[in-house]
């Protein structure tokens, strides 16, 4: 299958008409911001900048960044401050909680900076956020998007698993060989491990990971990943465009084609993702609560064949 041309794009150049969105306004967007303010909390969407945060704030979604809106690592392509965090807030799992309750959440999404500078990577603060989250609106699913837990992966991760989140994503985030100048603190394949050791540990957790496209990566190399996720198991891909968040962030490479994305998303469902979801706005949260439904009815039909 051959994707269409890129558009090759230099820091000058207009984004393209497919990835422009419309500013952020409107009641729901103000009560969400109001609300993350009163509870202190930060937002992945907001320390992020997010293209999608007019869309999903509106609509009272919010992806809650815990431990923190400090990162002790620079990764090239994230817009999260660096430097030495300050102590984590007690008080963070209960907050979390009200807001899920406040919002009505069915589904939400929690995620974090890197804390290299904690004994345990911040794994003990997941679970904590869970058990408050189950106390507080149990019927609320919970997906989190962790860190790679430099050094302390499997204590972490297991301790994490056991406090059953019903998805636990990791991202990738670009092809190994970009990873030296892209993701610098972090290895590819610990990452992968990572998400393999999930499954190991309990096959009923559905995992998802991401990867950005526009850094400069090949299309074989983004065929590889694929597969490298296959063979972890993961369950549900997702692929957006990568936008330079400021001038010192690594530049747009090329702006990818929503045909090409469309090419992208063909190829790795014949590879046997449960979900896949590539569009040039994708983002590891984005429309998050309605793909977990539709990840368990593909998992759902799965089982069914095999009875």
């Amino acid at each position: 299958m051959n994707n269409p041309a890129p558009v090759r794009t230099s820091p000058k150049e207009r984004k393209p008409d497919w990835i422009r969105v419309k500013a952020p306004v409107g009641a729901g967007y103000n009560e969400t911001r109001k609300l993350m303010r009163d509870l202190n909390l930060a937002t992945v969407c907001e320390e992020a900048a997010c293209p999608n945060i007019g869309e999903c704030w509106t609509k009272k979604h919010a992806t809650v960044m815990i431990l923190g809106d400090t990162c002790t690592r620079a990764c090239a392509f994230c817009n999260i401050k660096t430097g030495m965090p300050r102590p984590v807030d007690p008080l963070e799992p209960e907050h979390v909680a009200v807001a899920a309750a406040k919002m009505g959440l069915e589904h939400i999404v929690i995620t974090s900076v890197d804390r290299d500078d904690l004994p345990d990577g911040g794994a003990s603060h997941f679970v904590k956020v869970i058990e408050a989250l189950r106390r507080t609106t149990p019927s609320t699913t919970i997906e989190i998007l962790t860190p790679d837990f430099r050094n302390k992966m499997q204590s972490a991760v297991e301790a994490i698993i056991d406090a059953r989140p019903d998805v636990y994503n990791h991202n990738l985030e670009t092809v190994p060989r970009l990873y030296p100048t892209i993701r610098p603190g972090a290895r590819y394949y610990a990452s992968l491990r990572l998400l393999e050791s999930v499954k190991r540990h309990d096959p009923s957790i559905f995992t998802k990971s991401g990867v950005m496209l526009g850094l400069g990566e090949e299309r074989m190399e983004v065929h590889q990943v694929m597969d490298d996720m296959r063979s972890a198991d993961i369950d549900f891909l997702t692929m957006g465009q990568y936008l330079q968040p400021t001038p010192k962030h690594a530049k747009v490479a090329e702006f990818v084609t929503p045909q090409a994305f469309d090419a992208y998303a063909a190829i790795a469902r014949a590879k046997g993702f449960l979900l896949v979801a590539a569009t040039p706005l994708t983002r590891s949260s984005y429309h998050a609560g309605a793909d977990f439904a539709k990840m368990k009815a593909a998992r759902e039909a799965q089982l069914a064949k095999v009875r």
